[in-house]
């Protein structure tokens, strides 16, 4: 296993079906954009009520992945 440096962004997905929907957004989205993906961590939720029920989902993620070789 070769030793890795990481630099990581952090994203806001969200979604009004669920937090796991809100997670798949954000990376998907990233994917457009960002290479070499390796890792993800859920720093926040959140979320907003209409007439008393869930409405909407906000999931804060940091994505970590490697740098391209030098």
């Amino acid at each position: 296993m070769s030793d890795h440096v990481y630099k990581h962004i952090e994203l806001t997905g969200s979604s009004t079906e669920s937090i796991e929907d809100a997670t798949r957004r954000a990376i998907e989205r990233a994917a457009a954009t960002v290479r070499h993906m390796r890792w993800f961590e859920v720093v926040q939720v959140r979320g907003q009520i209409e007439n008393d029920a869930v409405h909407y989902w906000q999931v804060v993620i940091k994505i970590g992945f490697t740098l391209d070789e030098a």
